[in-house]
């Protein structure tokens, strides 16, 4: 039982260490988005592609903003990967999306990609793309926040409370941080289903 108790005081931790004036900002940024019809784009691998698509259907639904992400569409994916490679999969994803200036690509990632290390450079380049097009870039990260919290306009750096809980805590509270933005009332026009059961 000490690991569950130890792992549920570590949830508490995380809690308290989220930088709510950080959110604050990213529901702003994202209430503008909309008024200005843009989309958003979310990247994610592993947890984060899992993450990427549940979040697509919350944005799209709840929110009305127009959301996509690679990792739904596995047959283009794929090709791209096969024929142009991982690192640049996403940024030339986001090309044939015609990216520009009113758009937002959004990241949940556990250490948010690293140039210098060559780690998740799919995420470093499609962050450099969309730097260029203009698009805003938000992220829900972990461990130090990497490449996109170096860019991003507003990016929630999930608090590192264990090396060991890393990714599964970044990984838990990109959902948390996620469901807080769609169901805040900035955020929400359309009511989700068991909140309008009577």
């Amino acid at each position: 039982m000490t690991y569950i108790k130890e792992y549920i005081e570590e949830i508490h931790r995380v809690t308290d260490g989220l930088d709510q004036g950080v959110i604050e900002r990213m529901i702003r940024s994202l209430v503008e988005l909309r008024e200005k019809g843009g989309r958003l784009f979310f990247l994610g691998v592993g947890g984060g592609a899992g993450n990427a698509t549940h979040a697509v259907n919350d944005f799209r639904k709840i929110c009305g903003i127009e959301s996509y992400t690679p990792t739904d569409n596995i047959s283009e994916l794929s090709a791209r990967i096969n024929d142009d490679g991982w690192d640049s999969a996403f940024a030339n994803w986001l090309k044939g999306s015609h990216l520009n200036d009113r758009d937002g690509v959004f990241v949940f990632s556990v250490g948010g990609g690293n140039p210098e290390k060559n780690i998740s450079m799919n995420l470093v380049k499609a962050l450099e793309y969309a730097k260029e097009c203009g698009a805003k870039i938000f992220g829900v990260v972990g461990r130090n926040g990497g490449y996109t919290a170096q860019t991003a306009d507003a990016c929630v750096i999930v608090p590192t409370v264990n090396p060991e809980t890393v990714t599964p805590h970044t990984e838990a509270f990109q959902a948390v941080v996620w469901h807080l933005i769609v169901s805040h009332p900035a955020m929400k026009i359309n009511e989700m289903k068991w909140e309008s059961v009577k």
